[in-house]
């Protein structure tokens, strides 16, 4: 059996309507004045302000910071540092909305209490002094950011994603709504889905997986399999929603336990050259790097209860079933440039720890297999 060291989550409080039980939450972390970090679609569906109401309605100051966008930027972080600044400081963020709001809530927390830039903190453990005590709320089911101790950031003058991580910078409470979840578009629950479905399946296998982190990614299977295609759904009910949330929560403290593979690695450069939304690069190369896994390393996924083949065919199912785009050539990507990517994919960390050992001429194959 392998070996881990396990650091517990954080509370979670899962529920129908348990957004209500933020401002509890918050007095029990402390902290004085909230900063509020979402985005605008967050914003324009009323959230926000139901967020702002229920802790202003229990006596905190509670600003807003909602200049958030998808992929966040270092420029990002960078606004909402000035913007808590600007009123004199925060003494407790909350993380609301997808994995962009959650990641960038992190980001200022880095910058806020050890200062410096976002650069800094690339890889683990970088926070040399304490972090304010945060909350994070997914109104997504996908990244599972609210499980993890990383902060997923891009660099705007490159486009390069850093993972930024500390165990300080993970949130200290979460709320898991799956009311929230149901005002998310179409295209959002269908690429934050296939996003967390590889979370679980990449997890599982990686070279960092042990008994916790893979306990997690079958649970996490279990309920993004039986619950995602009916959560595509305009009128997806409260079961198929609460499996998906559940599911990419899981998924994420499968990865916060463990880590990633070839897919993620591929997808990166996906986005960063071609700003591909994240979930659809890595739901794109899934299913051609478990096959490549499994041409030597297929016994790693008999827990799925599957084939190799089978399980990248439910994959592809998957995909299929939420309209995403089944080939490199679809996205828009340019053949004459897979070269360039595999050279970037081969650099990226999440590929280190994939159960077989993936090169650069590797990554060339599967953008080739994909296109």
């Amino acid at each position: 059996m392998e070996p881990f060291d396990l650091h517990p989550a954080p509370r979670v409080i899962f529920g129908a309507g348990a957004l209500a039980q933020l401002p509890g939450l918050a007095d029990g972390l402390g902290g004085g004045r909230v900063l509020l970090v979402t985005d605008p679609g967050i914003v324009n569906a009323g959230i926000a302000d139901r967020a702002l109401r229920l802790l202003r309605g229990a006596g905190r100051d509670a600003f807003l910071f909602d200049d958030v966008a998808e992929n966040p930027t270092t420029d990002h972080v960078d606004a909402g540092v000035e913007a808590a600044s600007a009123r004199g400081g925060t003494g407790l963020i909350v993380g609301l909305g997808g994995g962009s709001a959650m990641d960038c809530a992190k980001g200022i927390n880095f910058i806020l209490t050890n200062g410096g830039r976002m650069e800094d903190y690339r890889g683990m453990g970088g926070a040399r002094r304490p972090m304010l005590p945060s909350i994070g709320v997914p109104t997504t089911a996908g990244t599972g950011s609210e499980a993890q101790s990383y902060a997923l950031i891009s660099r705007t003058d490159t486009h390069e994603k850093m993972a930024c991580g500390d165990l300080k910078a993970r949130f200290r409470g979460v709320i898991l709504d799956f009311e929230l979840t149901a005002s998310a578009p179409g295209r959002v629950t269908a690429a934050t889905g296939i996003d967390a479905i590889a979370h679980a399946v990449e997890s599982y296998v990686c070279t960092k997986r042990n008994a916790v982190s893979r306990m997690y990614a079958l649970e996490a299977w279990r309920l993004l399999a039986s619950g995602f295609e009916a959560a595509l759904a305009p009128t997806a009910g409260a079961e198929a929603r609460a499996a998906m949330l559940l599911g990419a929560h899981f998924a994420g403290a499968a990865i916060e336990n463990a880590m990633l593979g070839a897919a993620h690695a591929c997808a990166n450069p996906l986005t960063a050259r071609y700003g591909i939304a994240h979930g659809v690069a890595v739901g794109v190369m899934l299913p051609t790097v478990i096959r490549f896994n499994g041409e030597t390393e297929g016994a790693l996924y008999e827990g799925f209860g599957m084939t190799v083949d089978a399980l990248a065919e439910r994959v592809v199912q998957f995909r299929r079933a939420a309209n995403l785009p089944g080939c490199l050539g679809e996205l828009g990507v340019e053949r004459n440039r897979l070269g360039e990517m595999a050279a970037a994919a081969a650099t990226q960390w999440t590929g280190t720890f994939n159960p077989r050992p993936a090169r650069e001429a590797d990554f060339l194959a599967l953008y080739e297999e994909t296109y």
